[in-house]
């Protein structure tokens, strides 16, 4: 099997992992943070930017079994992430924008691994 929906969205979110190691400042942007706490936003980005690196990379490279098992573990994160961020979001048009991100990348993700897996 060659999980080709899994590392498509592996590498879109790949893409994702440089954007948020070159340009931090975007998640304290989208999260309307205040200036004391966007330094702390920033360290989130870039902890995102190595993690979805990490396992785009795996997910990308990997044989069939690590695909599966990188595709979960975005999934998780996702789902984390959600909660992560919806949990500091002071205002609702922000946390309803959080939770469609998050939940809409969990989704596609589910949605290739799932396709993959029927391709079998």
């Amino acid at each position: 099997m060659n999980y080709r929906a899994s590392r498509l969205m592996s590498a879109a979110t790949a893409g994702y992992g440089v954007y948020a190691l070159l340009r931090p400042a975007h998640l304290a942007d989208a999260m309307q943070a205040d200036a004391d706490q966007r330094a702390s936003y920033d360290t989130l980005a870039r902890a995102y930017g190595v993690r979805d690196l990490a396992i785009s990379t795996v997910a990308i490279l990997g044989p069939g079994a690590g695909v599966r098992a990188a595709m979960r573990s975005r999934i998780a994160g996702d789902l984390v992430d959600c909660a992560t961020l919806t949990i500091r979001a002071g205002d609702g048009k922000v946390r309803a924008k959080v939770m469609a991100v998050t939940l809409g990348w969990a989704a596609l993700n589910v949605a290739a691994l799932r396709w993959d897996e029927s391709r079998a």
